[in-house]
């Protein structure tokens, strides 16, 4: 039998307007059940980390527009706790990215509700009150791999020991069972390996919800 203190924990930082985010996070929750590791959520934006930079109007109005989920979030965590968040981000994914729901204020206050907060929360959309804290927790993981990637961003004890960060991993569908597991192990194989960066490859397919 596994141990508390066998278990690892992985800190994940998330934005939810990010599908592949989304799709990341469901694996870690696979994976939370077939190895020792527990998820702490934690909160980063796309918004603050593009906001100085020259982008395509379309994705320019889509990052205007998520302020406001990720300063729910924040305003959920300081009043309620940050063990709200992992629930609070599952009801705000599925409304968004499996249901395609506009991410607006009706949206929102409809996950607050079934992840058991208060509607009123939804107030903090539309106000700057809790910006510096959003932008303390994306300040938080984003240094850990820097600047050149987005969300989300995965930190915990690597196969050596050492604590590792990476973006990622980017996959779609969410992997599942021994599958899901696998992914993991090599995750923080390649991860824990000095000086490796980077596995990539061209895109073919778009966020699958299933």
């Amino acid at each position: 039998m596994t141990t508390a203190a066998e278990r690892k924990t992985a800190d994940f930082w998330f934005d939810p307007a990010c599908p592949w985010a989304w799709m990341t996070s469901r694996w870690l929750i696979e994976v939370q059940q077939l190895r020792p590791v527990d998820v702490r959520w934690h909160v980063m934006s796309l918004s603050v980390l593009n906001e100085h930079r020259d982008l395509p109007e379309n994705y320019r109005e889509l990052l205007d527009n998520a302020w406001g989920a990720v300063r729910v979030c924040i305003a959920a965590a300081e009043q309620h706790g940050e063990e709200v968040l992992g629930r609070l981000y599952t009801e705000l994914g599925l409304r968004f990215h499996n249901q395609g729901l506009p991410q607006n204020r009706e949206t929102v206050t409809a996950a607050l509700v079934a992840a058991g907060l208060p509607a009123e929360l939804a107030d903090a959309a539309d106000t700057d009150a809790y910006d510096e804290a959003l932008r303390a927790s994306h300040k938080e993981g984003i240094t850990l791999v820097g600047e050149d990637v987005g969300t989300p961003v995965i930190a915990v004890e690597g196969a050596d020991g050492d604590r590792v960060a990476f973006f990622g991993p980017v996959v779609t569908p969410a992997p599942k069972g021994e599958a899901a597991a696998r992914l993991w192990d090599g995750t923080l194989l390649v991860a824990s390996t000095p000086g490796f960066y980077e596995i990539k490859r061209t895109r073919t397919a778009g966020p699958s919800f299933e």
